[in-house]
């Protein structure tokens, strides 16, 4: 694993407290690496302990980011062994001490640790890795108490709005990773909260961060800019939830059974295998999007996964453009955003008045822009927004990047960071293997003027459909 200077900075904190039997808070800005230097940690601490002293690192991490997680130690560290859990005992039948044995990394979530909190704290961990910890920022509420009872010589909290709404938030975290600083909630809000909220007392703020240093380290893109290249790419696997991988399986097979015998004459067939393969694509966004009455209550994890992100890019006043192919989709994204109470803007083809929508994004009015990829993809600058989200890829690379560009052009001063999500097990990740083995694969297969390209083959369908 090659890491940035900043980010092998950051290891040698880690290492530091690692070594000291101290815990701290990785607090770094998003986009900066956090799980490559958490791992970086994870495999020197697998390293220098003795032969006989070796324990599986315990990472928990929301839902929807598990499989990811999972998938990014395996491609750092790939000689440590991972293991995910993803469901309860009861559910699964598994025993976690057996998974534990066979693991360096155990990865599960913040809800299965709640569920079966007994069975975790009663493992020795070589280390617990909190990521996302603001899912624990409640010091009253279980998950927080799971984390507390976890017996780890280690404890790292990773996340980049340590603080979202006030400083007991902070408290809590610093409960989990360094419980002797400040062993009381009273005492920590009669000396520090209050004082600095309310009554704004510089002197205590000044006390407070020197008592949190060591055990907090903070880098924000503005100051490590120089390292960064000007756009950061990266692939974010979304598992799909049971019910809703069970829904999409049912469909492929009746799909799939429907094309195979006419994917040979594409040219006479290619409308039926386009709509066969738009109710796969739709499905691997949201069961809804085929069936609103039947499926409503189908969770969907790409949704999830991506308000996930899009609450820490909010919190920390970046600005972000969420683009997809699917105008009901966005619709769902647009009501649940309205929901919270996230300012945002909305752009499709059926937009009337466009430029009052732009402004409204450019103006800082909204923080989220959702964009249809068709109406989006070309024609706009929005220099303003850092993080760009693609909810499903797209068979062509140049019309992504067409709208990838429009935050990464010229009069962009941020490094933007580009999230391309992919729900596992469905088509979306085959198209992604699709591109990866056919660079020159960039004609468009769904486009106005040529609905497949010669490029694509019969083949290739074969391989969309699992074939």
């Amino acid at each position: 694993m090659e890491l940035r200077p900043y980010q092998l900075a950051g290891f040698r904190w880690l290492a530091f407290l690692h070594r000291h039997g101290l815990g701290g808070i990785l607090a770094d800005d998003m986009g900066l690496g956090k799980t490559a230097q958490t791992l970086a940690l994870i495999a020197h601490a697998h390293e220098t302990a003795a032969e006989g002293e070796r324990r599986p690192f315990l990472v928990v991490a929301p839902t929807s980011v598990v499989s990811n997680w999972a998938a990014e130690a395996t491609r750092f560290v790939p000689g440590l062994r991972v293991e995910t859990v993803t469901a309860t005992r009861a559910a699964s039948g598994a025993r976690l001490a057996d998974v534990a044995a066979r693991a360096d990394i155990v990865v599960t979530s913040y809800a299965i640790l709640r569920l079966d909190a007994p069975e975790f704290a009663g493992l020795d961990w070589g280390g617990l890795v909190l990521d996302e910890a603001q899912f624990v920022k409640n010091h009253s509420s279980k998950a927080n108490a799971a984390a507390r009872d976890i017996r780890a010589p280690f404890r790292l909290a990773v996340t980049g709005t340590p603080v979202e709404n006030n400083l007991m938030e902070l408290w809590a975290l610093l409960k989990l990773v360094a419980p002797g600083l400040f062993p009381s909630a009273r005492g920590f809000a009669e000396r520090f909260a209050r004082p600095i909220e309310n009554d704004h007392n510089g002197e205590r703020l000044a006390t407070l961060r020197r008592r949190i240093r060591p055990f907090m380290l903070r880098r924000t893109k503005d100051v490590v800019a120089p390292e960064l290249p000007p756009k950061q790419e990266q692939v974010l696997t979304v598992q799909l939830d049971p019910e809703h991988q069970r829904v999409y399986d049912a469909f492929l097979q009746l799909e799939r059974q429907k094309l195979l015998g006419l994917i040979d004459d594409l040219d006479r067939n290619r409308f039926t295998v386009f709509r066969s393969l738009t109710l796969l694509r739709m499905l691997s966004l949201h069961a809804a999007l085929i069936d609103s009455e039947q499926y409503a209550d189908v969770p969907s994890a790409k949704l999830d996964a991506l308000f996930d992100q899009l609450d820490e890019v909010v919190a920390e006043g970046h600005r972000a453009l969420v683009f997809s192919q699917f105008t009901s989709f966005l619709q769902i994204a647009a009501a649940r955003l309205e929901a919270a109470g996230v300012p945002y803007a909305y752009l499709d083809g059926a937009t009337t008045k466009r430029a009052d929508v732009i402004a409204k994004f450019r103006d800082g009015d909204a923080p989220v822009f959702l964009i249809s990829l068709k109406a989006g993809g070309f024609g706009l600058n929005l220099t303003e927004a850092d993080y760009v989200f693609l909810l499903d890829p797209w068979w062509n690379p140049a019309s992504e990047a067409q709208a990838v560009d429009r935050a990464h052009r010229i009069g962009q001063s941020k490094s933007v960071n580009v999230y391309r999500m992919v729900a596992e097990g469905t088509i979306e990740e085959k198209v992604m293997a699709l591109k990866a083995r056919k660079a020159k694969l960039v004609s468009s297969l769904m486009d106005d003027g040529e609905l497949f390209s010669e490029t694509l083959t019969a083949d290739d369908i074969r391989g969309l459909l699992g074939g």
